[in-house]
């Protein structure tokens, strides 16, 4: 069944991570696992101090290249009547530092995540304004 855009919202917002993905100039798809916060219309992602090979994303090129995104939270279980899927399609910006994010979104970040309670992000951020919420249900 599908989900109203307020459900499909509500659903990825409740949803402790999701899959990001991107596309590059030549259409090329990337994705990658994301924690994030969705207050109103947009989602935060925050590039954090985990452990990577290089800074230079393959994430932040593609949308500095390309900033259409889609983002992509689910359920899967066992018992099929439980599945479900949300999905948040907007625009992406980069954002170098957290002075310079829209209000409140580093600190429902920080809410979420007990890892940003005591390691706040430095950046740079992600932070991709939502223009259409989708997604499907088995069931109501």
């Amino acid at each position: 069944m599908r989900l109203s855009s307020e459900e499909a919202r509500r659903r990825f917002a409740a949803s402790r991570s999701a899959v990001l993905g991107t596309a590059d100039a030549e259409g090329r798809p990337h994705l990658v696992p994301v924690t994030f916060a969705a207050v109103h219309g947009n989602v935060l992602i925050a590039i954090d101090d985990k452990p990577k090979q290089t800074a230079d994303l393959k994430r932040l090129r593609n949308i500095a290249a390309n900033p259409l995104v889609s983002l992509l939270a689910d359920r899967y279980d066992d018992d099929w009547t439980r599945l479900w899927w949300a999905r948040a399609d907007g625009v992406a910006r980069i954002v170098a530092e957290p002075g310079a994010l829209p209000s409140g979104l580093l600190t429902e970040l920080r809410g979420r995540y007990p890892h940003y309670a005591d390691n706040a992000p430095a950046g740079p951020f992600v932070v991709v304004a939502v223009e259409r919420w989708s997604g499907w249900s088995f069931a109501a």
